[in-house]
């Protein structure tokens, strides 16, 4: 069983969503704006982030690239989930960092497909640290609190 968030501005989707993967035997809640969802990050890590790309406000791109410059999400898998249906889009949710792209509307199986082999793909990986932490542990010193110049990535 993992830990699903799914951030996606259309509720009837994000609910729908979330039903297919519970009924796949994960955890999994929604949220519909990106300020939530990165509320959301910072209380409780997910095992996996499905991410609408078209979202107001801070769209699912801009988060994306917030979440691979962040020393605690540079790691975190996310699929970009949307509607927008050019090539151009996949490729650049593709470059700022999502594993994988399912183009909505999606079919139940398929996202259940596209979710389970990314889990499994990350499941090989060491659990995650973040970045100063391991660098702090691999060279056996202790973490400290970051300098104020770092607060913005405790806001993540």
């Amino acid at each position: 069983m993992a830990r699903i968030l799914i951030a996606d501005d259309d509720e009837l989707v994000a609910d729908l969503a979330s039903q297919v993967l519970i009924d796949a035997g994960h955890a999994c809640g929604w949220v519909t704006t990106a300020e939530d969802t990165l509320a959301l990050l910072v209380r409780k890590r997910p095992d996996l982030l499905l991410l609408d790309q078209d979202m107001p406000g801070m769209s699912g791109l801009t988060m994306l690239r917030q979440l691979r410059g962040s020393p605690e999400f540079y790691d975190l898998p996310v699929i970009m989930f949307t509607a927008m249906t050019g090539i151009d889009d996949e490729s650049q949710a593709i470059y700022a960092g999502a594993q994988d792209y399912i183009r909505k509307p999606f079919d139940a199986a398929g996202l259940k497909g596209q979710v389970d082999r990314l889990l499994q793909k990350h499941a090989a990986r060491p659990q995650h640290t973040d970045l100063k932490t391991h660098l702090a542990q691999s060279a056996g010193l202790e973490t400290a609190s970051p300098p104020a110049s770092e607060a913005r990535y405790r806001m993540l």
